[in-house]
């Protein structure tokens, strides 16, 4: 599939942006992920380095250690255009998940340039910096165990349990009713722009319908919206809380908590709780999800409307998608054919949500 070129009108901050080469010392991004590919750059002497590419990083797999390089790149929600940036976010990262992943992130280490050739750790000019981690066993984590056996009611039990103890402990984050229904307006009228790129191609009809049913939401239910904020419910949460985030344990740990965004991480603990469900849907384990999330709720002594409830899942599958397909907008997407059908995946999900939202809508009580 050909990369779509991102229309200066319709998408003006739409695409990920690669920074400049900073100095005339570094030696580029294929040469640092070159180096760090091989064995013989690391103290620990693995016998294999395997590796993985994601949308911000290069993170390199050895025995029992992780190693992440953040790529030098710029998107409307992030900037690691820079080598001091890219290093605050390291250390940002290595402090913000010590809460819910202690133990696993051990520090942040240093690529240099020594004798002319790259050195991970010691003397010399640093070219950039990495996230050190400790590894552990991707079979328990529960993206895993979903695709392969599914999880035990008790497991369930204690994610539900180690959740609402992080919600009820995090700190609070002040917002104003008016500002928090605006961020959603705002972000429905971004995904309208994405997914109704014509040469995107996606089901124009199915994502102006699902759009619509969470706009006349906003009109006749927004004051549930309004009343999480007004009673203090946004949280500084996880904001990327994804099943192959969480890993089984035990005990329980949680890593990859935004480090790079305040503002996606203040949350309502309800919408993030309805985001890990319908992950846990679409990985097919929609009883296993919703008990999480039930259960998950009543500790936090809430009660979660159905149709508030619908709202979140249907506006955060509508994300998703956006964020699916919004890959082809970027000057060099990776796997180019995936994103189209995740997106739609993730659309049909919304438009599902979306049907049953609407039929509470349909009475004053959403009943």
């Amino acid at each position: 599939m050909r990369r779509v070129k991102p229309p200066a009108a319709a998408i003006p901050e739409g695409a990920g942006v690669p920074a400049d080469t900073e100095t005339r010392a570094d030696p580029g991004l294929a040469a640092k992920v070159d180096f760090l590919s091989r064995p013989a750059a690391y103290a620990e002497g693995p016998a294999q380095v395997s590796r993985r590419e994601t949308h911000m990083s290069w993170v390199f797999f050895l025995d029992g250690t992780v190693y992440k390089l953040k790529k030098p790149v710029r998107f409307p929600y992030l900037d690691f255009s820079t080598l001091a940036r890219r290093e605050a976010a390291c250390r940002a990262e290595v402090a913000l998940n010590q809460r819910l992943a202690p133990g696993i992130y051990r520090g942040v280490v240093p690529l240099v340039l020594r004798d002319g050739r790259l050195a991970l750790g010691g003397e010399g000019p640093v070219v950039d910096w990495l996230v050190r981690m400790d590894r552990f066993d991707q079979a328990r984590t529960l993206e895993a165990r979903l695709l392969a056996d599914g999880i035990a009611d008790g497991e369930a039990d204690a994610l539900a349990d180690a959740l609402a103890r992080f919600y009820r402990t995090t700190r609070r984050i002040p917002t104003q009713p008016a500002a928090y229904l605006k961020r959603i307006g705002d972000a429905l009228a971004y995904h309208r722009r994405v997914l109704l790129e014509p040469r995107l191609g996606l089901p124009a009809g199915q994502v102006r319908h699902v759009l619509a049913v969470q706009h006349r939401f906003l009109r006749v239910r927004g004051g549930l919206l309004a009343a999480r904020a007004g009673r203090g419910r946004i949280l500084d949460a996880h904001g990327d809380l994804r099943p192959e985030h969480i890993w089984l344990g035990p005990p329980i740990k949680i890593i990859d908590r935004l480090e790079f965004s305040a503002e996606l991480r203040a949350v309502d603990p309800l919408d993030e709780l309805a985001f890990l469900d319908l992950e846990m849907e679409r990985l097919g384990a929609a009883a296993a999800g919703a008990r999480v999330r039930r259960r998950a709720v009543a500790r936090l002594g809430e009660r979660a409307a159905p149709e508030l409830h619908l709202f979140y899942r249907c506006h955060r599958a509508t994300l998703r998608a956006r964020l699916a397909i919004a890959h082809l907008l970027e000057p060099n997407p990776r796997t180019p054919e995936k994103w189209p059908r995740q997106a739609r995946a993730y659309l049909a999900l919304a438009a599902r949500d979306a049907r049953q939202l609407e039929r509470r809508l349909r009475t004053p009580s959403g009943r």
